[in-house]
């Protein structure tokens, strides 16, 4: 067997064929019984070989194993804009994709080093000292490799998440990919597998497309059509059907969501123009509305006085209206001010009895009341937490490239878990992304295939775009990404168990051991991590003990 190797490593390393992978002793890990942990096993082989991988253990822990795939990456990084905290921003591949093991016998990939990725969950019953014996035997069934990972369930459950965790939900994207008619049983059974792998994995707002959300869509052009809310017009009057919109709530209630998002009211940078909205007039569906259509035109002004107190009326009763946020317009800035406050005016009045929010990076949009609830870039958030601004979201995307916390395929895995230590410390409300599940290129020109191309067609880094790829029987498939991100959500419940516990400077003081955490200064190395969530965990332990 000289011609293959295997070693243990954590879920933090990301191992590239050419790089030997760090050997991480699995011993002294401590989890909670509603609680998920991973790692993987790395190996080298050089001869095509099938091998079967056993795992045992206590019935109250369940595993799962999947393949670690590389993915093309032609953008991993912007050539003028990025830090020394990249694993490689050179076109390549990039480990990312988490292919489920479905089969008896695995194929092991060839060319230097890959791994296999091992989810670990215990159950509500489990406590106590636990072994997973792996064993790994060749076509003859012979032991090629056998180890033993130890660990202790804590008897106690994580507390429920707090965090509003939203991850944009891209509808079109799902029915373009699949190629299903929008909204028919089939998109419906693909949308409900997507929202329940959102929900398992922290995120509990959901976009909702009461009609075709004006986001990434060239001007001038259009998105797919997913518009929930059917409209006729007749009489001069408007007439609105939320069939569809029930169904949509009524699924998200099943898989766990607690907050929904409506998309937003204008469109993107600017706020300038109107989302695409189709309307039945004669019997005839028509586009009535979309880029030829000014923001503050009297056609739209009497579309939203006669939409707006129909859908939040149809809300108040489908839905908690503290847990419904509206938006006016993405990512506005300082030279669109003036259309953004006017937007805001005309729509604002029909919405009082709920949250408003928009992604922003700007300071004058709080400072002067345009936007009382901002969701920050998180390499601009300094600017408010010194203004003391409360209740703060924050988001990331392909902008944030240098010293934030971020997700990009080329960073390291540690840079994008850091995050929880930074929505702990300045108490963020609200986390946002835009990309859930966006398979088309820039500005929505034409669909892609997210395996094939992970950038939006050479425009944002690779793992900007989308968290999850789309399955071969319409299931969402984790990527590296998505599971460490989740167990920085873990973390973050720790550190708030903790905060409830023993007081906010107890828990800073284990965090800001080695150094003061800010959004983007922060200790880059893993072990960190590590080293800081068995801690919490000691501390939990003793306090609930004591």
């Amino acid at each position: 067997m000289a011609n293959l190797a295997f070693q243990l490593t954590d879920s933090l390393e990301k191992i590239f064929p050419d790089y030997t992978p760090d050997t991480v002793p699995m011993n002294d890990i401590t989890i909670f019984q509603n609680e998920q942990f991973s790692f993987q096993i790395a190996y080298r082989c050089d001869e095509n070989k099938k091998i079967y991988i056993n795992l045992e253990a206590d019935e109250t822990i369940h595993t799962s194993v999947s393949i670690v795939k590389k993915v093309p990456s032609t953008l991993p990084a912007y050539a003028e804009s990025h830090d020394e905290n990249y694993l490689s921003t050179k076109p390549g591949l990039f480990p990312d994709l988490l292919e489920p093991v479905t089969a008896n016998s695995i194929e092991l990939e060839t060319g230097g080093w890959n791994s296999l990725w091992v989810d670990v969950y215990s159950k509500s019953d489990a406590v106590g000292e636990k072994t997973l014996k792996l064993l790994i035997t060749d076509e003859h069934h012979q032991s090629i490799y056998n180890q033993s990972i130890k660990f202790r369930v804590i008897p106690y459950q994580l507390p429920e998440q707090t965090l509003i965790h939203t991850q944009w939900f891209h509808t079109d994207c799902l029915a373009n990919y699949y190629g299903v008619d929008v909204f028919s049983d089939e998109h419906w059974r693909i949308i409900d597998n997507f929202l329940r792998f959102a929900s398992e994995n922290g995120i509990n707002m959901i976009l909702t497309p009461i009609f075709t959300p004006p986001l990434d869509t060239k001007v001038g052009g259009e998105r797919t059509t997913v518009q929930l809310v059917q409209i006729s017009y007749k009489n001069g009057e408007y007439e609105f059907d939320f069939t569809l919109l029930k169904k949509w709530l009524d699924l998200c209630k099943r898989n766990g969501i607690k907050y929904i998002e409506i998309a937003h009211l204008f469109t993107q940078w600017g706020a300038e123009f109107t989302p695409k909205i189709m309307v039945r007039e004669e019997g005839v569906l028509l586009r009535k509305f979309g880029w030829d259509v000014t923001a503050d035109s009297t056609e739209y002004r009497l579309f939203l006085a006669s939409f707006l107190p129909a859908l939040t009326s149809f809300l108040k009763a489908n839905w908690d209206s503290e847990k419904v946020y509206f938006h006016i317009s993405d990512e506005p800035n300082e030279s669109n001010i003036a259309t953004y406050s006017q937007a805001k005016e005309i729509a604002e009045p029909y919405l009082k009895d709920f949250k408003i929010i928009d992604a922003l990076s700007d300071f004058s949009f709080y400072q002067k009341g345009i936007v009382s609830k901002p969701v920050v870039a998180n390499d601009h958030i300094q600017t408010f937490i010194d203004h003391h601004v409360p209740n703060l979201w924050t988001y990331y995307c392909c902008a944030q490239n240098q010293k934030v916390s971020n997700r990009f395929m080329a960073m390291p895995s540690a840079r994008n878990r850091i995050i929880a230590t930074q929505l702990f410390k300045y108490d963020i409300e609200g986390f946002l992304h835009w990309g859930y599940n966006f398979y088309n290129s820039q500005y929505s020109i034409e669909p892609i295939n997210p395996y094939i191309i992970t950038d939006a067609n050479n425009a944002f880094p690779s793992g900007d775009t989308f968290l999850v790829y789309p399955g071969k029987n319409g299931e969402a498939i984790p990527s590296i990404r998505s599971r460490v991100f989740y167990q920085a959500l873990q973390d973050l419940r720790a550190f708030q168990w903790l905060e409830q516990l023993k007081g906010k400077a107890f828990v800073i003081n284990i965090i800001e051991k080695s150094q003061t955490i800010t959004f983007t200064e922060y200790p880059k190395e893993k072990g960190y991590i590590f080293q800081t969530r068995e801690e919490i965990n000691s501390a939990i332990e003793e306090a609930l003990s004591s």
